[in-house]
């Protein structure tokens, strides 16, 4: 049977009750763990009290977040679990029954090449009247890509991502990034069987407002995945550009106005008119038209392009900044594998002569590094010269010990000595090396990176669920560069890279519901 975790990050809603009565009472295997993460800041409210129902009263465990956002917290959570899928939900749904039997079903059903799982959503509302204009913004769920109200990922795929990013405050386009990650690296997204319902909460008369906010992050998706990326996450375009005509016709008005260009001003004030007349319908239009309802539409239709345009200004200088930080990988790896020739040395091709090795720079320095942190090390190497008949293993072994003479000490040397024509499963891309060099490590693989230097490697690493980086060289192609997850300039870049990683930022211990989670005094990784 297919094991699965459910991380649910809250911010301590009412629903959140519910939500577990509902997760108890649906038929089908249970989850090996349910790991509700309490991201609300330190001191808001009183510790989360739950009483799951009977049959996961023994599996739900409590963390405290960082209140860093969604992201963060969903990370926390999956990192906390051991299963083979986690299993997102919002703490707002409700799973129906059968959701434990249907996601158990989608779940066998997967090739191995699916990464994920996305559960379809059903929004409650009121079908005997015009929806609100808050009611059709939560109405996009129901046919939203990738939306983590119900989303189940393989876990050696949030590993090889390194998760969500963590760089997306709120919960908006966060689900998207991660999407296209796993989408860009191979991976598929298909929607299952399963269903939760989806309540309409009351978000208060200026919500439309505060969910501006994600004009930032769509600065920082574009900043990341190129100015296509709603076409290939499926976001809708959205009215921003609109908005930014209504706020330069606004701006032209009141400047001519002060100018004293009577004519002008005039005419950019109809313009300014004109466009917040035409967002105020579009949005009154399609809904119940009630007093209340017409007056607040029309007062945020006319400070909604404003504060659009404020907040994607604001997210385009934030975005460039933020898209020079290193991204998701917010963990040090255990151990580091390392291809040996392009990666280590020289690549001399069917090299069987020791004389022959040349350390490329910078590298032993790296080493030194990764070995003072106490990252384990191992070689992971193609040697179908062997099997050519070109060079003897005996060769093949002198080759390695003068590798390790000069750049020191590197643990287990995994050799492949096939040619593509055996069909063996050792040889990169092939994960079997990855998975030989972790067994005599005692790492497992998504607690792995692998430094190389061609798409085999990083085909390798993406099959055995380690983390792939990539220093291309003048025989590194270059959709093997365009395509890597990570590439670095130099063998001291990726060094650099792996040792800025920090311990996952879970500030407290995972402990059962029935006990209040008591915060630690630094950081801790729980598991």
């Amino acid at each position: 049977m297919t094991s699965y975790d459910v991380v649910v990050p809250t911010m301590g809603r009412p629903s959140l009750t519910a939500l577990l009565v509902a997760l108890a009472a649906v038929d089908g295997p249970l989850p090996a763990r349910v790991l509700v993460v309490d991201d609300r800041p330190a001191g808001t409210g009183p510790s989360l009290a739950l009483q799951p129902p009977g049959p996961i009263a023994g599996r739900t465990y409590l963390l405290r977040g960082d209140a860093r956002g969604p992201a963060a917290a969903r990370n926390a959570g999956w990192r906390a679990g051991t299963a083979e899928w986690v299993a997102f939900l919002d703490d707002d749904v409700l799973p129906l029954y059968g959701w434990r039997a249907a996601l158990a079903a989608d779940l066998r059903a997967l090739d191995d090449d699916v990464v994920a799982t996305q559960g379809r959503v059903r929004v409650l509302r009121d079908h005997a009247r015009r929806p609100t204009d808050w009611e059709r913004n939560v109405a996009g769920l129901e046919d939203a890509r990738w939306a983590t109200a119900d989303m189940a990922f393989r876990r050696r795929a949030l590993h090889a991502a390194g998760g969500f990013d963590e760089r997306f405050p709120r919960a908006y386009r966060e689900d998207s990034d991660l999407g296209l990650r796993l989408v860009a690296a191979g991976g598929r997204i298909v929607r299952g069987r399963r269903t939760v319902l989806h309540p309409v909460i009351d978000a208060g008369a200026w919500v439309s407002l505060r969910k501006q906010q994600g004009n930032a992050d769509d600065a920082l998706m574009h900043a990341l995945h190129g100015r296509r990326w709603r076409e290939r996450a499926g976001a809708p375009r959205g009215r921003l550009a609109r908005h930014a005509v209504i706020v330069a016709a606004g701006g032209a008005a009141v400047a001519a106005a002060a100018a004293g260009r009577r004519a002008l001003a005039g005419s950019a004030a109809a313009a300014w008119l004109a466009g917040t007349g035409e967002l105020a319908w579009a949005r009154i239009g399609p809904g119940p038209r009630t007093r209340d309802e017409v007056v607040r539409l029309a007062l945020t239709s006319a400070a909604l392009p404003f504060t659009a345009t404020w907040h994607r200004g604001r997210g385009e200088l934030r975005a460039r900044r933020l898209a020079r930080r290193p991204g998701p990988f917010p963990d040090r790896p255990e151990g580091v594998l390392l291809d040996r020739d392009g990666t280590l040395v020289d690549d001399v091709p069917y090299n069987g002569d020791p004389a022959r090795v040349r350390p490329l720079p910078g590298v032993r320095d790296g080493l030194d590094r990764l070995r003072a942190a106490g990252i384990r090390l191992a070689v992971v190497s193609n040697q179908s010269g062997i099997a050519r008949g070109l060079i003897t293993r005996e060769q093949v072994d002198a080759v390695n010990a003068r590798v390790v003479e000069l750049l020191g000490p590197l643990g287990p040397i995994c050799v492949c000595p096939h040619d593509e024509a055996a069909g063996c499963a050792c040889r990169k891309p092939a994960p079997g090396l990855v998975h030989e060099a972790c067994a005599r490590l005692a790492v497992a693989p998504d607690r792995c990176a692998l430094i190389g230097d061609i798409g085999a490697d990083v085909g390798a690493a993406r099959r055995a669920g380690a983390r792939p980086i990539v220093v291309p060289t003048p025989r590194t192609r270059r959709e093997e560069v365009a395509s890597a997850p990570e590439r670095v300039t130099s063998f001291r870049a990726a060094v650099d890279r792996l040792l800025a990683g920090a311990p996952a930022r879970t500030t407290a211990r995972l402990v059962p519901v029935g006990h209040p989670a008591r915060p630690t005094a630094g950081p801790e990784a729980v598991a």
